[in-house]
């Protein structure tokens, strides 16, 4: 069974027909990145995969429960809604840690509250969290002492320490320098085991080769095509996904 099973999703923003029937399958241990140029509806695939945006149509399952059914139309209340989300952890592009707050504090401070295990467990879970992501030495900084690199390996730990069945990210490098690229990039695939089903929005595209199970290109809110590492990059077949690489490797050529 699929841990994660997304059917036609669809989603607009008054006549903006953004995402126009999305469809995918995703299993356990699975990584899946999502590629496509601005504008092609990534990011609002993954916010309606978060319920941070209700999707207009379709039905998103996971681990065989449907969470949501675009032909149900009683929407769910507040409580029903934070339940949904605990099976997904986010990891924005601009790290969002509360800057009151340690390291140690904004790794703990969402299971905490939501009792979701003693404060023992939680507090040893983040702390093993937080040196997972080779930041031991600063889990008692703030965000502001911090460079950028370092604040999204925390949000990172954060989204963990929420034991989220899916952990998604959201161009998890783009606000950073390119010498900060590679630090949060060596974390992600570290956390590429048997038991972490990922799905990762990027614009870096060796990266989404190397560590990709599978990898969706997205143009105009549809999926263009999709398939293996191999197929997406060796063998494209449509001529969108074949000018959209011509222009990322000539973007990465002026960059290096």
């Amino acid at each position: 069974m699929s841990v994660l099973q997304v059917s036609d999703i669809k989603k607009k923003f008054g006549k903006n027909e953004v995402l126009k029937g999305i469809s995918f399958n995703l299993e356990k241990g699975e990584v899946l990145s999502v590629i496509g140029a601005s504008g092609s509806g990534k990011t609002t695939l993954l916010r309606c995969l978060n319920f941070l945006e209700t999707a207009d149509e379709g039905t998103i399952s996971v681990n065989g429960e449907k969470i949501f059914d675009g032909k149900n139309s009683k929407r769910k209340n507040d409580a029903e809604l934070r339940k949904d989300r605990l099976h997904f952890g986010l990891v924005f592009q601009d790290f969002n840690l509360f800057p009151q707050y340690t390291v140690f504090k904004n790794v703990t401070l969402a299971p905490t509250l939501l009792k979701t295990d003693t404060e023992e467990n939680i507090n040893k879970k983040a702390l093993a969290l937080i040196k997972r992501v080779g930041l031991i030495e600063k889990k008692d900084a703030f965000p502001c002492e911090l460079s950028g690199g370092q604040k999204q390996r925390v949000a990172i730990a954060r989204a963990l320490c929420m034991n989220p069945d899916i952990l998604c990210f959201d161009e998890p490098t783009s606000a950073l320098d390119p010498e900060l690229t590679g630090e949060v990039l060596n974390v992600i695939r570290g956390l590429k085991t048997g038991d972490s089903t990922m799905i990762v929005v990027t614009h870096e595209m060796g990266f989404a080769r190397e560590v990709s199970d599978k990898i969706i290109y997205m143009a105009d809110g549809v999926i263009e095509e999709q398939g293996s590492p191999e197929d997406i990059f060796e063998n494209p077949k449509s001529e969108k996904l074949k000018n959209f690489l011509s222009k990322s490797l000539e973007n990465q050529i002026k960059e290096d």
